[in-house]
């Protein structure tokens, strides 16, 4: 058994000093048969520590009910095998670039600002989550024979609060479920941040991607003593739909990596390898300096330009890395593992199958709601998805506008059955005007919630009310369609009939492989949507870019006929898919 502990200027291992030299690895971003291998990338660049966040409402869709909470111990079990050191960062609240900031639904829903601050409310269903997952990082802590050297405390709280009562009781909270190793907390080196999301006897680190001194000093001005770290060395960025790739150039992410170490520092490179964000579990920002604005979600893909990409293969970066980092290193760096196995040749499949969304949902859909007003999604309990509001306008009357209020976040809107527009703004107005009486079905998308900043946990679906002139429609009917509805089971029951190129619904292939392996999926001629391989959710596709396929984990393909479903939400015409 060792010790790890925090002293005046230096991480100390059994008293001995010792630089962490960590990279980002989020375990629910790469599938678990990847751990390894993905592992063995980073300790090959040279890094001797693996920091990962986990995401609360992953794992505890509903109060009281958990999912796979085991993974974190057997991803924590894999980083030991890889000789690694461990950094886990439980919340409650990530950010990652993760829906909700990884806070469940319906916590944020019934709760609202409440969340994130000294409420006893919020505080009990941490304590009772904490004390479901803390079991997983307790047992394997350094000095119990595990990896786990430090654990963090919230998540760069002083961007959102200042709430110091909130963050005592966290770290309290943390200490009770059985924590040994150091706390620590991460925040931007800002007065402000420092200020307000440090604690009181646990060590601040420092988030930036480039000027390592002035961060250091500004850290120094809040915390005169002990070890220096960056707990965020953003060496890449993520993308949004409808804009370019991010990029960094390697040899100017390497220049700061090297101003980090050259500054005696530890350091945590993110995203050492980003994945993927499979199953439509990729968060949103809101635009502007105030992050107010328009909404901007995050695409599929989690590549971040980080030093191994998304397959796992190695970038220029990471042997820019690998040549900072050794020499820094203790001994040689291993060798590189090789790659990968890639899909043996391409292939595609018709999409030759399809149902309509409207039958999609009669065999997939919850139960229909009906309220005098439009219930959000977290009333609905629907928390990735697409949600259908009925309304009828009565008649006679002459045409007028109709607007959506609150819309959160994009509506295709059909009268009597015919398609009349899509709306994209949270106050929006159809088209052209509509007379009655008339049905009117808007087909509303959660584009991932907000992760960060002042207006997380906004709800989604229509949070104020369908107008027809100044007047309110009352009487509305509400049915959801989540995504976690969809597997094999369930599908099978829908009533496929031949495709019909152009239309929203649930298209179905089966794609031949010999020799499977990772995969890019692309499909041409697709709009928006969601697609499924083998019953596994890659997540969702645009035809806006900058992503263009979706990644495909080698063993979710298998030798002969694969099952592929894609669910077209916009209209457009997928007419094959393709593996290559």
């Amino acid at each position: 058994m060792s010790t790890f502990a925090v002293g005046d200027e230096d991480f100390l291992l059994d008293g001995r000093p010792v630089r962490l030299l960590s990279g980002a690895l989020h375990y629910f971003r790469v599938h678990e048969e990847q751990w390894g291998h993905r592992l063995e990338m980073l300790r090959a660049m040279g890094l001797n520590c693996v920091e990962t966040y986990v995401p609360w409402n992953l794992y505890e869709p509903e109060p009281g009910r958990y999912g796979d909470v085991a993974a974190l111990g057997r991803f924590l079990d894999a980083v030991e095998r890889a000789g690694m050191w461990a950094i886990v960062r439980p919340g409650p609240y990530i950010c990652a670039e993760w829906e909700n900031g990884g806070l469940p639904h319906w916590l944020t829903g019934s709760l609202g600002r409440r969340v994130r601050t000294d409420d006893a409310e919020y505080l009990e269903q941490v304590e009772r989550w904490f004390r479901a997952l803390l079991p997983q990082v307790a047992a394997r802590q350094i000095d119990r024979g595990g990896p786990v050297i430090m654990v963090q405390v919230e998540n760069e709280y002083g961007s959102y609060g200042s709430d110091q009562g909130y963050l005592r009781r966290v770290a309290d909270l943390l200490l009770d479920c059985g924590v040994g190793v150091p706390l620590f907390t991460s925040d931007g080196p800002e007065d402000h941040m420092l200020t307000g999301g440090s604690v009181p006897g646990v060590l601040a680190t420092a988030n930036f991607g480039s000027g390592a001194r002035e961060a250091f000093a500004a850290l120094r001005r809040h915390q005169p003593s002990g070890p220096l770290m960056c707990m965020e060395f953003w060496c890449g960025w993520f993308d949004h739909w409808g804009t370019e790739h991010s990029v960094r150039d390697a040899e100017d992410a390497a220049a700061t990596l090297r101003e980090i170490l050259e500054c005696g520092a530890s350091v945590n490179v993110y995203m050492a390898h980003g994945g993927t964000n499979f199953a439509g579990w990729a968060g949103a920002n809101r635009a502007g300096a105030l992050h107010e604005g328009e909404l901007r979600p995050t695409v599929t893909s989690y590549d971040y330009d980080a030093p191994v990409d998304e397959a796992g293969l190695p970038t220029e970066k990471f042997w820019r890395f690998r040549e900072v980092l050794a020499e820094f290193a203790e001994g040689p760096l291993p060798e590189v593992p090789g790659p990968p196995r890639r899909i043996a040749a391409p292939v595609a499949g018709a999409l030759a199958e399809w149902a309509p969304l409207a039958e999609v949902l009669e065999v997939l859909g919850d139960e229909e709601a009906v309220a005098p007003v439009p219930p959000t999604f977290e009333e609905l309990g629907v928390e990735r998805g697409v949600v259908r509001y009925r309304v009828e306008i009565p008649g006679p009357r002459q045409p007028y506008p109709l607007s959506v209020s609150g819309l959160r976040d994009r509506a295709t809107v059909f009268v009597d059955g015919v398609r009349a527009g899509v709306l994209t703004t949270e106050d929006a107005v159809l088209p052209e005007p509509v007379a009655g009486p008339a049905v009117v079905e808007l087909w509303v998308e959660s584009l991932g919630r907000v992760n960060y900043g002042p207006r997380q946990g906004e709800p989604k679906g229509i949070t104020g009310g369908v107008r027809h002139e100044r007047q309110y429609v009352h009487g509305v009917r509400a049915r959801g369609l989540r995504l976690d509805a969809f597997e094999a089971g369930a599908v099978g029951k829908v009533p496929f009939g031949p495709a019909a190129g152009g239309a929203p619904g649930l298209y179905r292939a089966v794609v031949e492989v010999a020799g499977p392996g990772d995969a890019a999926l692309s499909l041409p001629g697709a709009g928006r949507g969601f697609v499924w391989v083998n019953g596994f959710c890659l997540g969702r596709f645009w035809d806006v870019g900058p992503q263009d396929s979706l990644f495909v984990p080698g063993p979710v393909l298998r030798e002969g006929g694969n099952e592929v479903w894609v669910l077209e939400l916009e209209g457009g015409a997928p007419g094959r898919v393709e593996l290559a």
